[in-house]
């Protein structure tokens, strides 16, 4: 057999490159938008800017060296200047479509960062193919911004796939909610009522607060913000106030708080602080038609009645007492069980009366 001529050799590789076809080659030149080839053929091939990268500003000098092998596709053989397309950044998208296949179909949890945000989501790439991720799939709560996510590498998993169509979705809630899920299996085992926990205020309300314990949230009441009266919460917590609060009840999934600690309740030394007999001072809190309640501490609420307040007639309370008032009376009853103190200013002023006679 005899030896084939250079002429033949040359014209057998052309028979060996066709397009599509994946080749192997040496760089032996790069420019800023051009990285030119040496895949064996007659011709070199030509890789330009945007058949490497999707950055459409990227200085390919410093993405490339000569001397680097790469692994192509060939787009065209001959161009009709006599050079050979080749193109990278498709050949790298074809192998990333295998891996989310392959992830798709092994529920694996894939991480990449995130390229651009859209208008409905976010676009990440893995290996050079693109993944979008909706925006009601990133997250478990609703973000109206998304700016936050540029650059940051996220978690995911495919939760859709088909190139075809150009559908290849992502779904990092779901990975969120299962995280969620654990974390709060875990918190729930070890949450005990009676327990003093940490947590951090999440968001406050008209009729409470609600605190963030690690993954799970509970509420403290207003109600249970003090033993002393709130009237509005957002006065006393701001988010982000970090807190020891008590857990006072688990319902399934729902955790009621309190920030009324038996230790600090004002009414366990009720029978010495408030015997009857004692004469003691304190601010009028609220007035109905029948009588005024005086604050004697915080969660301490005593009833001075309309009939108690003076010797004199009075017909309502708010003839004689105004809010915020600073009064003086005697303790005449103490109901421990139902938390009822009774006040008298009158039992004050027959006493001055009988000391006055007794002079």
């Amino acid at each position: 057999m005899s030896e084939l001529t250079f002429e033949q050799m040359l014209e057998e590789s052309l028979k060996t490159i066709r397009n599509g076809e994946v080749v192997d080659g040496t760089v032996i030149d790069v420019k800023p938008d051009e990285i030119v080839l040496n895949i064996g053929y007659k011709a070199d091939g030509i890789i330009t800017r945007s058949e490497y990268t999707n950055d459409s500003n990227a200085d390919l000098t410093t993405m490339v060296s000569v001397g680097d092998p790469m692994t192509v596709k060939v787009l065209k053989v001959n161009d009709g200047e006599g050079q050979v397309l080749l193109t990278y950044k498709r050949l790298a998208a074809e192998k990333g479509n295998e891996r989310l296949k392959e992830a798709y179909e092994n529920h694996e949890v894939l991480k990449a960062p995130v390229t651009q945000i859209l208008g409905g989501g976010l676009s990440v790439v893995v290996d050079e193919a693109r993944v979008f991720i909706p925006a009601s799939l990133v997250s478990d709560t609703y973000e109206k911004d998304l700016s936050k996510y540029q650059d940051q590498e996220i978690e995911f998993v495919i939760s859709e796939f088909n190139p075809r169509r150009n559908r290849v979705i992502g779904d990092r809630r779901q990975l969120l909610v299962a995280e969620k899920a654990e974390k709060q299996k875990e918190l729930f085992e070890k949450l005990h009522v009676g327990d003093t926990v940490e947590g951090v205020v999440k968001n406050v309300t008209d009729f409470g607060a609600f605190i963030d314990l690690g993954g799970v949230d509970g509420l403290l009441h207003i109600s249970e913000m003090s033993w002393g009266r709130v009237e509005n919460p957002k006065k006393v917590f701001k988010v982000g106030d970090e807190l020891k609060v008590l857990v006072k009840d688990i319902h399934d999934t729902k955790i009621a708080l309190s920030l009324k600690f038996p230790e600090s309740n004002p009414w366990a030394n009720a029978a010495e602080d408030y015997a009857v007999g004692t004469v003691i001072t304190g601010k009028v809190a609220r007035m109905t038609d029948f009588g005024a309640f005086v604050e004697l501490a915080p969660g301490v609420d005593a009833l001075l009645h309309v009939s108690q307040i003076s010797k004199a007639h009075v017909d309502k309370p708010s003839d004689v007492l105004k809010v915020g008032e600073e009064v003086t009376a005697k303790i005449v009853d103490l109901n421990e069980a139902e938390k009822k103190i009774s006040l008298s200013m009158k039992a004050l002023e027959t006493a001055d009366e009988e000391t006055a006679d007794a002079e």
